[in-house]
């Protein structure tokens, strides 16, 4: 991308004045090490989880699923949140290696078959939205006292492992997201489209994305 369309970007993005009101409402004050912090030591860990097809499963596995997801909700002594997003996916980098694979291959049959395949995805496209569903499950961690870094990260492991521990008894895997992750997901909240074209994958996008959100949550 243009490194000219980025600074662009970047210089409109930060004189956003409705973004600016929109991101004074999650009062983040860092984030470091995979940990949000936020007001008055509040801090929150964010764990990405799979999904099951409740659907499909007979009414035994059904009733199976619900008594664990009770015990799963029993087992907390904490409040947490649940995030369900729904993004479009982008597919613009797939297309690019069709086209790729088309212009090495030289067996015409393969070719063809490679044009085809991408002429379908892009009439599909045009009429309909692919999308994608990620699952969060927010921890938090509220403390009327001030402590040690290292302590705040020990307690969140704790409660994300006990919460990780239980979601396996429905088959659902889980892992924590680290800070790049967070970053991204924060800053795709408010700038989907830009989300696309400027995506957060490397350190240098982390620095820029992380004082940006932090700077305009103040």
């Amino acid at each position: 991308m243009a490194t000219g369309r980025k600074e662009e970007f970047m210089f409109n993005l930060l004189n956003n004045k409705s973004l600016s009101s929109s991101k004074k409402q999650i009062d983040i004050s860092d984030i470091k090490d995979g940990v949000l912090k936020i007001n008055k030591n509040k801090y929150r860990q964010i764990i990405q989880v799979s999904s099951i097809n409740f659907q499909l499963k007979s009414e035994f596995e059904q009733d199976n699923v619900i008594d664990n997801y009770e015990s799963f909700l029993n087992s907390l002594n904490f409040s947490i949140q649940i995030l369900i997003r729904t993004r479009q996916t982008n597919i613009e980098d797939y297309l690019e290696t069709i086209d790729s694979k088309i212009s090495l291959e030289s067996d015409s049959i393969y070719k063809e078959q490679l044009e085809d395949q991408k002429s379908f995805i892009n009439e599909l496209i045009k009429s309909n939205k692919i999308l994608n569903k990620s699952f969060y499950i927010i921890v938090p961690l509220d403390l009327s006292y001030k402590t040690d870094f290292e302590n705040i990260k020990q307690q969140l492991k704790l409660r994300s492992e006990l919460i990780s521990k239980n979601l396996a008894k429905l088959n659902i895997s889980s892992r924590i997201i680290n800070t790049l992750e967070i970053i991204d997901l924060f800053y795709s909240f408010y700038n989907f489209t830009e989300a696309r074209l400027y995506p957060v994958k490397t350190l240098k996008d982390y620095d820029e994305y992380h004082s940006l959100i932090i700077e305009r949550s103040k």
